[in-house]
């Protein structure tokens, strides 16, 4: 059924307009309602160096839209007796890339509490353009430099791209596939999503989107540490096969590769959300993570959900159970309109739907403001003064200082590196974040030029007598490391 018998030419239209935009070359839409397509369309192009329009069967980089597959592929091996979410992860893990668990119980860095964000691992993500592929280090090497767990297990939410990469790790371990080939026997094929695959080989990147940054220069071609979490890339018309699959509506040539029961496991929120993945433009402090997906149960009903970003990606799968809608978005840049197309589509499909969204951004709003208003304005009492600690990265350990003077700035000393001010200091419910310049001194942190002189990011608990948490060397990646600290 086309797209004007149900009323989406004004949205067609609205895309259209926005595709005139340089940092928007192509969006892909597609939406099912109680089982029938009804509506389908790319719009711009996929390469606009070479004049390739976008269709639905354009093959786009998911980004973090990849989670809810690497779960799919996970709960398939417990399904199948082979692995246990209640297992603690490095009774898979061989023994030389154990994780580093700086803070809490080993036994308690369970393969559930890592598909949940919920394990204690900080923001990572290592990306690495086609021309270092070489560069990039084992699976094995990669758990050893940022598999640290830097929060007690289940103290609260993290979202850790690193996370899933471990999880794609175990995916090859208990099986014995690639996770590239696990994904496309397991998971692709029997859900007839043959336009999707983990990364993109040479012979398959004729049909797909070239990414994009915000100025509508073509990024050149990349993958990352963490396949399980980012390097998915599939069209929308497979996206709706798989999200019709999980909305337990599936098509009858697909194959049922999960259980029902499995599928709603997955969809029980385990975890409260906050702010911390900037893909997630629709999210707020209600909404609440399963396993491998976003959960809300709100105004604007029970929705089951993930959205995806990065470098010249953006993405986003939603299933309305009650509406029996799946709605898929794609766009080859990071572009809002990717995660917002959807209020427009919803509104058309549902009479009150724009009633709910208006009370959606009220009480959205009022949210954030409180957020902004939380937290303690420095100097704190049990802060005030001089804290000495070092910091640890796979290559060496560097001293660390850190000074809470009493007019409320925090100075900081790396190393051999020059004295700090730490900026944007905030310090809420005995946590402190902020950020700093200074060095990471790791092949890594060096590894991009014009990233040498790059800023680090603080992420510290105050527990007692210790200040400790994450360091990131923010390098367009994002490079963490366990640091602790205690008052002199």
């Amino acid at each position: 059924m086309n797209a004007s018998t149900h009323c989406f030419d004004k949205i067609r239209s609205l895309i259209r307009s926005r595709i005139q935009d340089p940092g928007l070359p192509s969006l892909a839409v597609g939406v099912v309602r109680d089982g029938e397509t009804l509506w389908e369309e790319a719009f711009g192009l996929a390469d606009r160096e070479k004049r390739v329009p976008a269709t639905i069967h354009t093959r786009y980089s998911l980004a973090s839209v990849s989670k809810p597959f690497t779960t799919t592929a996970l709960m398939k091996l417990v399904e199948a007796g082979q692995m246990d979410l209640d297992t603690p992860v490095n009774e898979y893990l061989a023994p030389g890339c154990r994780l580093n668990v700086w803070a809490g119980d080993p036994d308690a860095v369970t393969v559930r509490k890592v598909a949940t964000h919920t394990a204690g691992l900080p923001g990572q993500c290592n990306f690495f353009s086609e021309d270092q592929l070489y560069l990039r280090p084992s699976r094995e090497e990669s758990i050893r430099r940022y598999g640290n767990i830097v929060t007690p297990p289940g103290e609260r939410y993290r979202y850790a791209n690193f996370g899933f990469g471990i999880l794609d790790h175990l995916v090859e371990r208990v099986s014995g596939l690639s996770f590239a080939d696990y994904l496309r026997r397991e998971v692709f094929l029997p859900l007839g999503m043959t336009r999707s695959s983990v990364d993109l080989s040479s012979d398959l990147r004729g049909d797909a989107a070239i990414r994009y940054d915000a100025d509508g220069r073509p990024i050149p071609y990349y993958e990352v540490d963490h396949p399980g979490a980012s390097s998915v890339w599939t069209s929308v018309n497979d996206l709706l096969r798989f999200g019709r699959f999980h909305l337990r509506q599936p098509l009858a040539d697909q194959k049922a590769v999960l259980s029902e029961e499995t599928i709603l496991a997955m969809q029980k929120p385990a975890v409260t959300m906050n702010n911390v993945n900037p893909a997630d433009l629709n999210l707020r402090s209600t909404s609440q993570y399963g396993i491998g997906w976003v959960v809300d149960d709100d105004e604007l009903d029970f929705r089951i959900s993930h959205g995806g970003g990065m470098g010249g990606a953006a993405s986003k799968l939603l299933l309305i159970p009650k509406e029996n809608i799946v709605i898929a978005t794609a766009a080859n840049s990071f572009h809002p309109l990717a995660y917002t197309i959807e209020r427009e589509i919803l509104c058309n499909l549902i009479p009150d739907y724009c009633e709910k969204f208006a009370l959606y951004d009220e009480k959205k709003r009022l949210a954030e403001a409180a957020a902004e208003q939380g937290g303690a304005t420095l100097p704190v009492p049990e802060l005030t003064g001089e804290w000495q600690g070092a910091l640890h990265t796979y290559e060496k350990k560097l001293p660390f200082r850190l000074s809470f003077l009493p007019t409320g700035e925090v100075h900081a000393k790396l190393g051999d590196q020059l004295t700090a001010l730490v900026n944007n200091v905030r310090f809420a419910n005995n946590c402190l974040t902020g950020k700093m310049a200074g060095s990471m001194e790791t092949g890594d942190a060096a590894r991009l030029p014009h990233h040498a002189a790059h800023h680090l990011a603080l992420d510290f608990k105050l527990r007692g007598t210790k200040l400790n948490g994450a360091v990131m060397a923010m390098v367009g990646n994002m490079l963490s490391h366990w640091a602790e600290f205690e008052k002199v």
